[in-house]
């Protein structure tokens, strides 16, 4: 007899006082990667006042578990090693975790672009190269719960070309790119559900800490209160605030990570605004929970996706959440990889995730490893400049200059040669838009229409599916689209 996920946490969280053996959390299994240079927690459970000691090479620690058998440690904190070592926990019994690596360990989370697997991508010569022993995953089931629970399944595997189609394709690429330049082995923890909003996501620390959620804030409080006096943990729609935390972040923390990879928003698209308030709570609240200070936070903008509406205004679909993605670059230590020029009209699930996570590799290999000269972003939204009858638009990561480009597949992407910018528009005091000509003047462009006299507004891909939008900079990395106005 099979037991459903769910009934086997029951059963584990009801009985740890009579469990007479020293259990650790399923995070902690063969093949693991420990976050390197910072204390390393590791719990789990045993009997009430039972001593617990965990050992890895030179570094231990020991606690006594509590009246509830719940014990946790923290081991000194340890340099890189890429050579297999066993970690051992030991009261009444031993457990023996081997071969595990010390490195960089990534939260790899949001809906079903993160979640799509690698041999999903049209890309078998990768799969069939996937030898990468320093490259290890974690993938959780979905849960979706009403309140925390401390444990779920899972075992990390090494990446070889018979498990890699299952990893998450963003993910692998990510670290493949950061493992291949640095040497540091990279731990992913695969943590997403496909379809999924970022309310789930949420903890409450998060949403508490961000006036414009409170009315979500007090439709989670009455939730719990109401369920407060039911012992069991059900499961709870996995569209509801907080039940993914519950289920499938809560159980990671507090385990050392060195930070997260975020591409999710498909499910709030309609939104505007309020989705920079959701981020703030999502990347507020995990950092809160973590309590490991404002670690790296990458997220994606959302690709371009359905028939292109071809009007000037703009406006439609995904145009106003991806602002609320680029907006969300003001919270610190955030990087965001643009991806509006490799999506697919037809498919809500492109296949190209290497550019994905070779552009969230950039943004860690800069911030995280040691390379400041490495450009991160493709040209971002400065200011606007009203010029006579012309408008100039300056650009944040543009200070080698601006091309008009081209991409095809994974090829790096080529400067055409006198070319003409696409997807700009202008408009006057009036609000009417037109489509304008846009010429690049150094590191910024100079747009113009001889509709609109005296423009003060300029719009860029500001559309569900900007097709030959194709401002990049020299590196060949995609313009965000932007609007210089709040119309």
């Amino acid at each position: 007899m099979k037991l459903h996920p769910l009934c086997l946490l029951s059963l584990l969280s009801a009985m740890p006082a009579a469990r007479a053996e020293v259990r650790v959390t399923n995070l902690f299994t063969d093949h693991m990667v420990l976050q390197r240079d910072m204390p390393c927690p590791v719990w789990g459970l045993a009997d009430a006042g039972e001593m617990v000691k965990v050992k890895i090479g030179s570094s231990e620690a020991s606690a006594a578990a509590d009246a509830s058998g719940k014990w946790s440690v923290k081991l000194p904190a340890m340099k890189m090693n890429a050579a297999g070592q066993d970690l051992t926990i030991s009261g009444k019994n031993t457990i023996t975790i081997k071969d595990v690596l010390v490195g960089d360990v990534w939260v790899c989370s949001g809906q079903s672009n993160m979640e799509m697997n690698l041999g999903g991508c049209n890309a078998p010569e990768d799969v069939a190269a996937a030898n990468l022993p320093n490259v290890r995953r974690i993938k959780f089931p979905h849960v979706s719960l009403s309140k925390p629970t401390t444990d779920v399944p899972g075992k990390w595997e090494t990446t070889t070309p018979q498990n890699a189609g299952g990893f998450t394709a963003v993910g692998f690429y990510f670290a493949r790119r950061v493992q291949k330049e640095t040497g540091v082995p990279i731990g992913l923890l695969d943590d997403s559900w496909g379809g999924t909003r970022i309310e789930p996501w949420i903890p409450v620390e998060g949403f508490a800490a961000e006036a414009p959620l409170a009315g979500i804030l007090d439709t989670v409080k009455k939730r719990d209160a109401a369920s407060a006096t039911v012992q069991t943990n059900a499961p709870l729609d996995p569209g509801q605030p907080v039940a993914l935390y519950n289920g499938m972040i809560y159980p990671v923390v507090p385990f050392g990570i060195k930070g997260a990879l975020w591409y999710q928003g498909e499910s709030n698209g309609g939104e505007g605004d309020e989705y920079y308030s959701k981020m703030r709570a999502l990347i507020g609240g995990w950092r809160t929970v973590w309590g490991q200070g404002d670690f790296p936070f990458y997220f994606v903008q959302l690709a371009n996706f359905q028939k292109d509406t071809n009007t000037p205004a703009g406006g439609d679909g995904w145009a106003k959440v991806r602002m609320a993605q680029t907006k969300s670059l003001q919270i610190p230590h955030t990087g965001m990889a643009v991806i509006i020029d490799i999506g697919e009209a037809n498919d809500i699930h492109p296949k190209d995730k290497f550019d994905v996570g070779e552009r969230l590799a950039l943004w860690a290999l800069h911030n995280d490893y040691g390379q400041p000269n490495l450009e991160v972003s493709g040209p971002l939204f400065k200011a606007a400049t009203v010029e006579g009858a012309k408008i100039r638009v300056s650009f944040d990561h543009a200070d080698k200059g601006l091309i008009v480009g081209k991409k095809e597949g994974r090829k790096p992407t080529e400067a055409v040669a006198g070319g003409k910018l696409a997807r700009f528009s202008i408009a006057g005091e009036d609000k009417k838009w037109v489509w304008a000509d846009a010429v690049i003047d150094g590191n910024s462009v100079v747009v113009s229409s001889p509709e609109v006299p005296k423009p003060v507004a300029v719009r860029y891909g500001f559309t569900m599916n900007p097709e030959r939008a194709n401002l990049y900079n020299k590196e060949g990395l995609p313009a965000s689209p932007f609007r210089s106005d709040d119309w």
